[in-house]
């Protein structure tokens, strides 16, 4: 069984690197690995703070700055956080840092790490490949927020979550375009090519772990289904 997490780089880096959540997020993945040998997990990282304080001291800096370097700056930010959480999941991960998921061999072990790939879409594109390409069911979108609103809530208070959503209406919230940086709960890119294959994605709070242990064990939980 492979559990595909796109791992929020706002829960792994928020500012810096937070070693109190990788070290309690360590434990609750390495809890299911030794309770289900056939448990196995991809993580894909994304870059959080550090992506976000490089990307605006490069506008900032560059008057002419262009979304293509922006983009490869938070690519970079991306693969120093999954670097560290590699390094944390130890002998659970034994294979380099996926840095191109269409050119992944098989997986060894019982834990994966990705990063980013290339400029045009966010690292939730990469964990929709990679869960295409290891079959999973599902991906699980953990970021700092709890549910999908139907407006961002901090500039519509009217704004409700959601439970359960369809990828057309889903699509209509987010768009199909990509900028770096783009502040959205699951990327456009990522969300059409999910919706082509007929993968599901469930989108939760990631500092939760109650709630993620509940998510991983098929218990009630809370989050937003789309798909």
């Amino acid at each position: 069984m492979v559990t595909v997490i796109s791992l929020g780089g706002s829960i792994v880096a928020p500012e810096t690197a937070d070693a109190a959540f990788l070290k309690e997020f360590t434990a609750l993945v390495g809890g299911f690995i030794k309770e289900d040998e056939k448990r196995r997990f991809i993580f894909v990282v994304g870059g959080g703070g550090p992506a976000r304080a490089w990307q605006k001291a490069y506008r900032e800096a560059c008057p002419t700055s262009k979304d293509d370097q922006a983009d490869w700056i938070g690519i970079m930010a991306t693969r120093l956080n999954a670097q560290l959480l590699k390094a944390v999941m130890g002998d659970w991960c034994t294979q380099e840092v996926v840095i191109d998921p269409t050119q992944v061999g098989p997986f060894v072990g019982k834990v994966l790490v990705a990063a980013g790939w290339k400029p045009g879409f966010s690292s939730d594109y990469d964990a929709v490949l990679l869960a295409e390409r290891f079959q999973a069911d599902k991906v699980i979108n953990l970021s700092n927020i709890a549910k999908v609103y139907t407006a961002d809530p901090k500039i519509d208070p009217s704004a409700t979550p959601i439970d359960s959503i369809s990828w057309v209406d889903f699509r209509k919230l987010v768009g199909d375009e990509w900028t770096p940086g783009k502040n959205v709960p699951f990327d456009p890119i990522a969300s059409r090519h999910a919706a082509k294959i007929g993968l599901k994605v469930v989108c939760a709070a990631g500092k939760d772990l109650p709630n993620l242990r509940a998510l991983l064990s098929g218990k009630p939980f809370v989050g937003t289904s789309i798909g």
